[in-house]
């Protein structure tokens, strides 16, 4: 990119990076992209971008050569980038006056690229049991989900999960709560409806319902959900405050309609209700969900894999919403 706006994307030959001391060089097989990275492409989401930028976050890839003193990671490895490369493990990174942001494809340049030089530590090594096209969409979607239901949650057998969605990191909080023993509950578009059940959702409600709610009570009887995964934001957040049960946790994940956030009061405040804020996870959430992936048998639903000149069709894509992730193929 050479400005803000889809239309500054352009395909660039540069000389293939050297890795300096403590980075290695990194053959990119495949980026997924998130909604986010189009977010960045159009607007620069007020982040400090400099030009020519390169947008994009989440790659998967081969070592293929290495700085002096990579200490961790060898030739032939593969490997997934870390969204946040400065969030280890712990607290995430920032301030009360200033949260961190400071994320690949944002503040620090990003990995739509044939060849990334990067530090070891801002990558991981791949899961086994995936191939590069499914492995690109661990670094965010996958992370945020993991991280949201497990880490922070405390998702676990006999909890109900509500997910009001069928988008990537939704349906990565549909397998990972199966994985721990939840009962699922989706809410998407009726076409998505035999789709979400053979990933096994136990429940699918139609999000134009006009008694949404009242399904979902009918569904838990009247308890509600333990844990409401909400990826939409902007008042959307006052129907999970609804649905969700009593001491419940909701996810606040996403931004789709909008960043001010509403929700009521009162089922807040009674409920005794625990409202995360979750953006993204840190490194150490990341190698935790490439053991459950391998162990799991978690498999990441993909919509559409594009060639890399098919770029800009990729990002329509993601425009029009697709059914889990979509992969800008590289190598």
């Amino acid at each position: 990119m050479s400005a803000i706006g889809r239309e500054q994307l352009h395909l660039n030959d540069v000389p293939v990076p050297q890795p300096p001391p403590g980075q290695v060089l990194v053959k990119v097989n495949a980026v997924a992209l998130n909604y986010r990275d189009k977010m960045v492409i159009e607007t620069g989401r007020g982040l400090p971008l400099g030009f020519p930028f390169t947008p994009g976050s989440d790659l998967s890839g081969e070592v293929i050569s290495t700085g002096e003193n990579v200490k961790h990671l060898s030739i032939g490895d593969r490997v997934i980038s870390t969204f946040t490369p400065d969030w280890t493990d712990g607290l995430r990174p920032g301030t009360g006056r200033t949260p961190a942001y400071r994320t690949l494809g944002g503040f620090y340049p990003g990995v739509l690229a044939e060849y990334v030089a990067m530090p070891e530590k801002w990558l991981v090594k791949a899961p086994k049991t995936l191939n590069d096209a499914e492995a690109s969409t661990l670094p965010c979607a996958g992370v945020t989900a993991w991280f949201a239901l497990v880490e922070r949650a405390r998702v676990h057998a006999g909890n109900t999960v509500l997910i009001p969605s069928t988008g990537g990191v939704a349906l990565f909080g549909l397998q990972i709560a199966k994985a721990n023993g939840a009962e699922v509950i989706i809410s998407g578009r009726p076409e998505n409806e035999q789709r979400a059940i053979a990933l096994g959702a136990d429940h699918f409600i139609d999000k134009k319902r006009e008694d949404w709610l009242e399904a979902v009570y009918e569904l838990t009887a009247d308890r509600g959900a333990n844990h409401v995964l909400e990826v939409i934001g902007g008042p959307h957040l006052a129907k999970a405050v609804q649905a969700v049960a009593v001491g419940g946790h909701i996810c606040q994940i996403g931004a789709l309609e909008g960043f001010e956030l509403s929700a009521p009061a009162m089922p807040l405040m009674l409920k005794d209700v625990t409202i995360h804020g979750i953006g993204t996870g840190s490194r150490k959430a990341l190698e935790n969900l490439v053991r459950a992936v391998d162990r799991k048998a978690i498999k990441p639903v993909i919509d559409t894999v594009y060639e890399f000149i098919d770029l800009f069709s990729a990002l329509d894509h993601l425009d029009r919403g697709p059914f889990g992730k979509i992969v800008v193929k590289v190598a």
